[in-house]
């Protein structure tokens, strides 16, 4: 894994594909699709395991895990070092040290929380009293956006609660992964964390198995749905985070000098290619023009280049496949008569990089608006009322997050209760945190994850009622 040799273009086969540095094209490694028999032997092995992890007493599983994220912060300089290799984020600024410090948290706070028996209902005659179960074993489907710390959102709170997990990687973040998860099996009880590598053809023979009690999958809606479609084989419960096409609303008269920083990276964390990013601005009509200005001015001031660069923040779209999907978006946008704020300079290197794009004179109804770019390209959209700005906010198959923007938080909070979201954050976008729950309206998933309400989801409820 450490050798690399330089490759212009991917080289795949029918089992196998390489993986690539997306700052510099260098190859990484070969990603080898785990054959149909493979998966179903590390199956059987996570039935046994998870049967002996499940009946171990809850505070030994508590502190297992805890060494979990010992483990994880001793090594967070080494898997930060692979993620910014293989997926592309700088190492400093909101990057690879952020993503392994966000791992540490997100491993220390479900490894903390409880979920007791509770008394339901109890009168004269009765006593029922509701049980958390384990699942069995969960199917954990990563994307290739924040490939270890989604992971960890999946692996952890399904360990806590007595499962065994099974994961497949995204095919683009597959080495940083595997380190991981081998650091991590340092620590806990063979065969109850395993890891299978390839294409989507391995989820799909994974998710619909017959062994998979619950499946956790973080992607697109497209498979998204074919994650429930392959759930009807083996009626798995799951957890679909699908994305989003989050809308912020800059309220009128907003202090920009006081926000400008937090609206910039709540659309352009990660060079955009998180679901929860800001990816469509609703700006007032007599704010336009300031309010483009200061976005143009911040922008300009953050150094994008390779992510093993100490001074880079910004770094390259993470494979060819989003690349290409975002190019066509910008093609389309500038056959529309678009208003092109601002383009950053793009770093010379052979990587996968697009610069930091704010566009203007586009409105719903545009390909740029109405589909999720999962990039560095900003649509601001004018309005004349906020009842407007609502109902085009609103105006979207997706419903993840989405943002309010105003000195006057008693009015941003009227406006956010207007909003078809998940999550509709106030003078901030994309503040997730390990204690609130988190999850998906309409086409964006349903389920939560985070918090007693996220352990909750990889339980089986069940209900023990004594006739007194």
């Amino acid at each position: 894994m450490e050798n690399m040799s330089f490759a212009k273009e991917t080289h795949t086969t029918d089992t196998a594909f390489l993986s690539l540095n997306p700052s510099t094209l260098e190859v990484i490694g070969e990603v080898v699709n785990t054959s149909r028999e493979e998966i179903d032997a590390r199956i059987e092995k996570a039935k046994k395991a998870q049967k002996q992890w499940a009946a171990r007493p809850d505070a030994e599983r508590k502190d297992i895990l805890l060494k979990v994220a010992d483990v994880l912060q001793t090594h967070s300089k080494h898997l930060a070092e692979w993620i910014t290799r293989e997926q592309g984020k700088p190492l400093n600024g909101p990057g690879s040290q952020f993503e392994m410090q966000a791992c540490v948290g997100w491993t220390q706070v479900p490894a903390s929380l409880d979920l007791p028996e509770e008394v339901v209902f109890e009168d004269d005659t009765r006593k029922d009293v509701l049980y958390r179960n384990p699942i069995g074993i969960v199917a954990a489907i990563a994307p290739w956006n924040w490939p270890l710390m989604i992971a960890i959102w999946q692996i952890i709170p399904s360990l806590r609660m007595g499962n065994a997990v099974i994961i497949k990687p995204s095919e683009y973040t597959t080495y940083c992964s595997i380190e991981m998860i081998n650091l991590i099996n340092t620590v806990l009880p063979a065969d109850l964390l395993q890891v299978v590598t390839g294409r989507g053809e391995v989820g799909g023979y994974l998710t619909s198995h017959p062994e998979i009690g619950k499946i956790m999958f973080t992607g697109s809606i497209a498979t998204g749905k074919k994650v429930v479609e392959a759930s009807a084989n083996n009626m798995a419960r799951l957890t679909l985070e699908c994305g989003g096409n989050d809308a912020g609303i800059i309220l009128p008269g907003l202090d920009l000098a006081k926000h400008i920083e937090n609206i910039f990276w709540g659309a352009f964390l990660n060079m955009g290619q998180t679901c929860a990013c800001l990816k469509r601005l609703y700006v007032h009509e007599d704010d336009y023009e300031k309010t483009v200005q200061a976005l143009a001015d911040y922008s300009s001031r953050i150094p994008m280049g390779n992510g093993a660069d100490e001074n880079a923040v910004l770094g390259p779209i993470q494979n060819k496949m989003q690349y290409d999907k975002i190019q066509d978006l910008i093609r389309d946008t500038e056959n529309t008569g678009a208003d092109f704020i601002f383009r950053g300079q793009k770093p010379d290197l052979e990587g996968y990089f697009i610069p930091v794009t704010l566009v203007g004179n586009v409105d719903n109804g545009d390909r740029i608006v109405d589909e999720e770019q999962f990039g560095p390209v900003l649509p601001i959209i004018k309005y004349k009322t906020v009842e407007e700005a609502i109902e085009k906010a609103n105006d979207s198959d997706n419903g993840l997050g989405a943002s309010v923007w105003s000195d006057d938080v008693g009015q941003a909070q009227k406006v956010a209760t207007q909003l078809e979201a998940g999550t509709v954050w106030i003078n901030q976008h994309g503040a997730i945190h390990p204690f609130v729950p988190f999850g998906g309206a309409k086409q964006s998933g349903y389920g939560v994850e985070f918090g007693i309400e996220g352990l909750k989801a990889v339980t089986v409820p069940k209900v023990i009622s004594i006739k007194k």
